[in-house]
């Protein structure tokens, strides 16, 4: 299985793996069990790589090809590892599919679809090509700090130069709180509200009015004042334009005062990924009540925010807020409480 599997696909199963041991899900009904996969596109370095190699003898491509150039190759690789029976498919959403991921297994378990379900943001294994666009639209980094590379990431610095890729994968296991404790599951938190709100724009520039929408709508539905939100994950990427619209929105909706810091800045942006991993980044968080250092955040451009900036921090989070944002105008928020 793994000889005909993409870097995605390898990527996809460890990860799986590892929720999967942690939830205890061997001990639950397969077909109650269900898997999202955030993300799409996932493999085209793989393609591209495998296009060069075959450009003049088309007839010697591998038969599995039919399969894996489809992002439905990545759920027939985990359902068929992992025995699931539930609902499965992928759901893109550019750079907030890891979040639209999570927010589609809520529901599903909400709906009665399946009892359990896996929300995973997958690796997008990006060519040269994306590389070369996204540097093209302005939202990668230049070679400005390529002779120090440790400085290029730096998500609401003032010298930030454009987001910079980081390969990664995350994986989270929705459920309701009492079919986690028949298992001796302990959740990391309760998620008590979320949103999802489109610009209907497709310029690659984020929304300050969508942005704030999903905010006010995940706060509500968590019945939540901003001044109860210890904590607030943003997107930062490093993006010239979209880290000055999130945090104008952070700052006019009243969460100034949350402690704040960005996980990109460690990572890099995962792209696909990236919203089930820094929800996984909150939920460490919360549980060890410290938080991450924000690298590279000498000179913020906004000083009134309570930033965590070149040291972690002990900080105590009862609510915390995720926010994502996407390409094609998509804007995600979710709230968690700490048990």
């Amino acid at each position: 299985m793994l000889r005909t599997a993409s870097f995605s696909g390898q990527v996809g199963l460890i990860t799986i793996l590892e929720a999967w041991e942690e939830a205890k899900l061997d001990k639950a009904d397969p077909s109650r069990i269900g898997l999202v996969i955030g993300g799409s596109n996932f493999q085209q370095r793989d393609m591209v790589q495998m296009h060069e190699a075959y450009a003049d003898r088309v007839h010697f491509v591998r038969p599995t090809y039919g399969l894996t150039f489809m992002d439905s190759d990545l759920v027939g690789l985990c359902t068929e590892q992992f025995g699931i029976k539930g609902i499965s498919y992928t759901l893109g959403g550019a750079s907030a599919s890891g979040q639209l991921a999570i927010i589609q297994a809520i529901q599903a378990v909400q709906s009665g679809q399946v009892d359990i379900c896996i929300a995973m943001g997958a690796l997008m294994d990006v060519s040269y090509w994306e590389c070369q666009a996204f540097r093209s639209l302005g939202a990668m980094g230049s070679d400005r700090f390529a002779d120090e590379p440790e400085k290029a990431c730096r998500p609401f610095d003032r010298e930030r130069d454009g987001f910079i890729y980081g390969e990664s994968c995350g994986a989270v296991v929705i459920e309701r709180t009492e079919s986690a404790i028949s298992r001796q599951i302990t959740p990391y938190a309760i998620i008590t509200g979320w949103a999802v709100g489109m610009d209907a724009s497709r310029n690659p520039h984020p929304s300050y009015e969508g942005e704030v929408q999903v905010i006010k709508k995940a706060l509500e539905q968590a019945k939540l004042s901003p001044h109860q939100i210890d904590y607030v994950n943003p997107h930062g990427t490093g993006s010239l334009v979209g880290d000055e619209i999130e945090i104008k929105a952070i700052v006019d909706c009243q969460l100034s005062n949350a402690a704040i810091n960005a996980t990109k800045s460690i990572t890099g942006h995962g792209l696909s990924s990236s919203g089930a991993v820094e929800v996984i980044a909150t939920l460490l968080q919360m549980k060890e009540s410290r938080l991450h250092p924000t690298r590279n955040l000498e000179s913020p451009i906004e000083e009134s925010c309570n930033w965590v900036r070149d040291q972690s921090i002990t900080h105590h989070v009862k609510h915390a807020l995720s926010l994502n944002i996407g390409f094609g105008g998509i804007n995600t928020a979710i709230c968690f409480y700490k048990i």
